[in-house]
Order: structure tokens, then sequence, then C-alpha cells
């Protein structure tokens, strides 16, 4: 049996409609654990966030976390990380945005938020993890991984091009949904986190298949031998990857079935 590197984003994607691992997708997973598979999470999460999936798994998996910009492998050892400029961190946090815009902060350990929003804690409600308030001011930009301005689309569309205008190819910016603007360092994403992870386990890239469901997958996609969008995808990525294999939809697990009968499980 030759080993294969399978990589999947989270919400949108292998979770389902209730951001949460299926038991076809628990017992699919571990049966190519089995069988000498390599497994990766991959998505915009915060690391902390997503150990309590690879716990319910109970098999390793290397985790991609906060779009790439720390990976660890399936021991929870920090294996790379890349952080913003601190200067640049410091002027994400003072950009002027409407009062109806959060802005959060990934750092290694904790999400930072700058007022209570009780909503956002529902996609974290099978992990418990959850966001300390703090006042921007007092921040001083060290150690940020990602920046995440979530808020009404337009607002952030305005937010996306004065940041575009301003750094360029300083910043990395993308989106994991329609309402959460998502800015990390310059060649941080997803795909060159995965790049890393290839190289770390001898892997050809041919050899990997990857899965997911909006703009922040795009990098990995696009690098992966075999790549698949969600039916529920974002209209645009398609595009982007037009490789890209469209299965079915997250809350069907599409994912476990397609790995199925891709693997003959």
């Amino acid at each position: 049996m030759t080993p294969h590197l399978i990589v999947s984003d989270l919400d949108g994607t292998l979770l389902d409609a209730n951001h949460d691992l299926h038991p076809e997708t628990i017992e699919t997973l571990r049966r190519l654990a089995e069988q000498g598979h390599h497994l990766a999470f991959a998505s915009g999460r915060h690391f902390r966030d997503m150990l309590a999936f690879r716990e319910r798994l109970g098999v390793p998996i290397h985790v991609i976390s906060t779009n790439g910009a720390y990976l660890h492998g399936p021991d929870g050892e920090l294996l790379a990380s890349r952080h913003l400029q601190a200067e640049l961190a410091r002027e994400l946090i003072a950009l002027e945005r409407h009062d109806s815009v959060r802005l959060n902060l990934y750092l290694e350990h904790e999400w930072l938020i700058d007022a209570p929003a009780p909503r956002l804690l529902a996609y974290h409600a099978h992990t418990g993890f959850g966001y300390r308030v703090v006042e921007p001011a007092s921040l001083d930009g060290e150690g940020v991984g990602k920046v995440l301005y979530i808020g009404d689309p337009e607002r952030l569309a305005g937010l996306e091009a004065e940041v575009r205008a301003n750094h360029g190819e300083r910043l990395h910016v993308t989106y994991s949904t329609v309402n959460s603007l998502e800015i990390m360092a310059g060649g941080v994403n997803k795909g060159t986190a995965l790049e890393a992870l290839l190289v770390a386990l001898g892997i050809d890239s041919e050899r990997c298949l990857a899965f997911g469901d909006n703009l922040n997958d795009t990098e990995m996609l696009s690098l992966a031998g075999e790549a698949h969008v969600m039916a529920n995808a974002h209209p645009e990525l398609a595009q982007r990857v037009p490789v890209a294999r469209r299965i079915g939809h997250h809350a069907e697990t599409a994912v476990a079935r397609h790995l199925q009968q891709r693997f003959s499980l």
C-alpha cells in the first residue's frame, strides 16, 4: 500500500451541519489511518480549537491551523509558525472600522476579540474554545498569527480594499466565509503549510488528496494532486481551482463517502 496524505478543511467541508464530526466520518478516517495513510486537518480555526476533533478520532493527525500560520505534529509539537510583523499587526488593529465589525486576533495560545460576541461561540460548541475580550489599544502586535475581521460583507470589502492598497504582498488576505476577512503574513496560507508538511513526510503532492469549500482553501487545493471542492463551496473556488473535482455537500458526509470509494473501504 502506497501511503497518501489526506488533508481536509473543517467547517463546510469535513464537519457536518452542526460543526461536528459525524460518526461515519470518524470511522472512515480511523480506517484510513489504520491502513497507513497520513491525515491532516487544515483550518482557519485556532490550534486549540481543533484539538477536540483530533482527540475524538484517536489517531495521528497533523494540524494546519490559523490558515497556515501554525503547523503542529500529531504529538502536538509545533513544527512551523509564522507571525505578522508587529508593526503591520498594530496597523491592522488600529484600522478604522464600523462598530459592528468585530476585530479578532489569533495568537499561538489564545483568541482575542475587541468586544463580546456570544453568537460566534456557537461555532465552537463542540470544542469549548472561546475568546478573551481585550482593549485593542493595549495590544503591541507581537505574536499575532492572524487578524480576523467579522462583519457585514460590504463593510469587509472596504477594509479588504484598504488593506490590499496599503500593504500588497506584505500580507496574505483571504476569506473563510463571506463575513470573515482573514489576514496573515505575506506567503502564509494553507498551501504553503501543506507544502512544508509534504516535505516533512516525504510525500509527493500527487499523492495528496485535499478537500475544501472556501477561498482560503485555494492554495491548498491547487497544490494537491487530487483536489476536491464541496457542492456547498464558494462559487469562485471552482473557478480558482478548475482541476478540482466537485463532490457532495458537507452536511451529507461527502468527504467520508468519497474516501470510502477512493480507497475501497
